[in-house]
């Protein structure tokens, strides 16, 4: 049976928070076995003098899309005020821990550098240095810890709130690994202090262990999304849908240019492992092609401890861009979305000045090869950080 850290700081909470004021930052999948909130779990604690709670993007209570502000509110359940870090600010400041000793932090994180959890969770450990406090994180398991580490790290000069810390794609940590990765090699400089789980091995699928499954966001319902998301979530920045609007986001992606027969051919030709590609149309009901037929495929999960996520999405990239010259890329003022998500320009670049080959495979396989040393030195960094 896996032990959670919310769960081992409830059985002995004197040693770890003692008579200190308590602040906690969580989201809504922070649940313990019976899908109790741990927000819940320490408002109605005796010996937990919680005061503050702290929502990242989608609220504590998941109740917000991808990408819309939260505003600062009173949390309904619990009466306590709730400072939003995904509104007018995302930097938890000395001032918004006026009152507080302590922060717990509780975030159920689904493995991907993209996930804005990770920056949430470094902005408030600045924000506990600066203030002098201390912060303590429950951890959870890494759902695809084992997908291992894949993908490059971010360049400084493409950091930014959806990618930064030199962190790869997959980065195989849990929320309190990375807390301490991010602490001591930003030299952050906060308290921290980590309730681990017990139980778990990075080895284990989340749907191998006995936790409860609650969807950490909107757009990934299931541990297949989660998986996929990796390498589907460039997708993003391209014109193409990766399923938002879609009961299978980030599972379904397309446009309503493409033939989802030829495409759905060409990617089975890819020979990519543990993965198949099903040609389909779909609606989304919000975000990209709002109501139109998009035509596209379905990626399915043939055999989760085979399949490499990032070179499917960057297959999946590569080849529609091949498919057509409508496919283009997402500008963000004068800003390329990709860039943000990629952690640098090259992968656009590359792209760009392979555009049209017959052979997408190829031009991944560039990719991928520029990104391998990245992908090693940070494995051998993470070994420093890893307590499972």
């Amino acid at each position: 049976m896996v032990s959670l850290g919310v769960e081992r700081l409830l059985s002995r909470s004197r040693s770890v928070v003692g008579d200190d004021r308590v602040g906690l930052l969580t989201n809504h999948a922070a649940v313990d076995h019976a899908l109790r909130p741990t927000v819940d779990r320490l408002h109605a604690h005796d010996d937990i003098d919680l005061r503050r709670l702290y929502g990242p993007e989608h609220g504590i209570r998941g109740t917000e899309q991808a990408g819309v502000a939260v505003k600062s509110s009173v949390d309904s359940r619990t009466g306590l005020p709730v400072e939003s870090l995904y509104g007018e600010t995302r930097r938890l400041t000395p001032a918004l821990l006026n009152g507080v000793d302590t922060l717990v932090c509780d975030l159920q994180d689904v493995g991907s550098r993209y996930y804005t959890l990770i920056s949430t969770l470094a902005y408030a450990m600045e924000g506990v240095a600066a203030a002098d406090g201390r912060m303590v994180v429950l951890d959870r398991p890494n759902p695809i810890a084992p997908l291992g580490v894949s993908g490059n790290r971010v360049e400084p000069v493409f950091s930014s709130f959806v990618g930064d810390y030199r962190l790869p794609i997959t980065h195989g940590l849990t929320i309190g690994e990375l807390a301490r990765y991010i602490n001591d090699e930003f030299d952050i400089g906060a308290t921290v202090d980590v309730v681990e789980v017990r139980g778990w091995q990075r080895s284990q699928w989340f749907d191998e262990t006995d936790l409860p499954w609650v969807l950490p966001s909107p757009n990934v319902p299931t541990l297949t999304t989660a998986t996929l998301y990796p390498g589907t979530c460039l997708l993003e920045g391209t014109n193409l849908s990766e399923g938002r609007g879609t009961t299978k986001p980030f599972e379904l992606v397309g446009a309503p240019w493409l033939d989802a027969g030829e495409w759905a051919t060409q990617l089975e030709g890819a020979g990519l492992d543990g993965v198949a590609f099903r040609p389909t149309a779909f609606q989304p009901m919000f975000s990209k092609h709002q109501e139109e037929t998009v035509e596209g495929v379905q990626a399915h999960i043939c055999d989760r401890n085979r399949i490499d996520p990032v070179r499917v999405g960057l297959t999946l990239l590569v080849s529609a861009f091949t498919a057509s010259e409508k496919t283009a890329w997402v500008e963000d003022g004068d800003e390329y979305v990709i860039d943000r998500l990629a952690g640098s320009d090259t992968l656009r670049r590359t792209v760009d000045r392979r555009r049209g080959t017959a052979d997408p495979n190829a031009v991944v396989d560039e990719i991928l090869a520029d990104w391998e040393s990245d992908r090693v030195a940070f494995q051998t960094v993470r070994e420093e950080y890893e307590r499972y």
